[in-house]
């Protein structure tokens, strides 16, 4: 459009974006004779593609590492400082989340209808007699602020797999 005389405003309305886009790329295309994007700039990358095969091989086989953890192994493994943040990141591409545990209870089937026999003795109770049950196994107590439960790395959709429950 801008060879065939249109004005820069005028093309810059056509998909949307502001004058100074079409301005840097007109003269990017006067430049070069080409507007495409140059390959190789930003900001290079720490690690390479088998480091961050060996971050996710970690992450995997060791779930409850941390992130300080998987950092300092990878440092010694690539030779080179990485932060916590960078594995984070590297982590979350790769479809890698920190989540809690789950935590479920083994009930034996002896308890499970031991447990049915009592609810089913009391199913005529008043909500006021109710509140007063509480079931123990099934309750988390947590007297300190911190709860210290532990993490792991797992993807989105496998919180109920039997390796990510304890």
């Amino acid at each position: 459009m801008l060879q065939a005389g249109a004005r820069q405003s005028s093309v810059a309305r056509e998909p949307n974006v502001h004058c100074s886009v079409i301005h840097r790329l007109w003269n990017h295309f006067q430049r070069d004779q080409n507007a495409s994007r140059r390959r190789g700039f930003g900001r290079r990358r720490i690690t390479t593609t088998a480091d961050d095969g060996y971050l996710f091989q970690c992450a995997r086989r060791r779930r409850t590492l941390t992130v300080r953890q998987l950092a300092s192994k990878l440092s010694a493994g690539a030779g080179k400082l990485i932060s916590c943040q960078y594995v984070s990141r590297r982590l979350h591409e790769g479809g890698l989340f920190a989540r809690r545990l789950v935590v479920c209870v083994p009930l034996s089937p002896a308890y499970v209808t031991a447990r049915l026999h009592w609810a089913r003795e009391h199913r005529s109770w008043t909500p006021e007699q109710w509140g007063h049950v509480l079931f123990t196994d099934e309750s988390l107590f947590n007297i300190q602020n911190d709860s210290r439960r532990a993490m792991m790395w797992r993807e989105q959709g496998t919180r109920y797999r039997a390796t990510n429950i304890v």
